[in-house]
């Protein structure tokens, strides 16, 4: 096995995917979602990889995978990235220097106000529960029995 430690110019699709720890076939599915991602074709039309592309790849592995965006936030992630930063290197140069990604509040907040409705709705049926443990109903499973004892 080569050694990927190496520094080169062009990197194959294979070699990015082991890099990354993701399938090839991911890294051609995000080709045809992120428009920044477009890495060159060699004489023989297989895909090479330059750092460029390598670091576009990570930071939408990390927003994708790690920070649990969509495809659609994560796009809007870079957008404000690249808007901020003044253009997709200098968004790269920061996402690889440790500089959290500025993501638009309304994917937040639109969460944070569903995370609200559940709380809500949860609250009301644990009221439900203890209202019916109080007037003698015996809850048939463990779950149940849990939930009408609590507090």
């Amino acid at each position: 096995m080569k050694d990927l430690q190496i520094k080169k110019l062009y990197y194959s699709i294979s070699e990015v995917a082991r890099m990354v720890d993701l399938e090839q076939y991911v890294l051609r599915y995000w080709e045809s979602e992120f428009e920044q991602l477009r890495p060159q074709k060699n004489r023989a039309g297989n895909r090479i990889y330059t750092e460029r592309e390598i670091s576009l790849v990570r930071l939408i592995k990390r927003l994708t995978r790690e920070e649990r965006y969509t495809i659609d936030g994560a796009r809007q992630v870079m957008a404000g990235m690249i808007q901020e930063h003044g253009g997709l290197d200098a968004a790269l140069d920061a996402a690889e220097s440790g500089v959290p990604p500025t993501p638009d509040d309304t994917p937040n907040e639109a969460f944070r106000s569903r995370l609200l409705a559940l709380r809500t709705t949860l609250h009301r049926l644990r009221e439900q529960l203890t209202g019916a443990g109080e007037q003698g109903v015996v809850a048939s499973t463990p779950q149940a029995r849990q939930a009408v004892s609590m507090p």
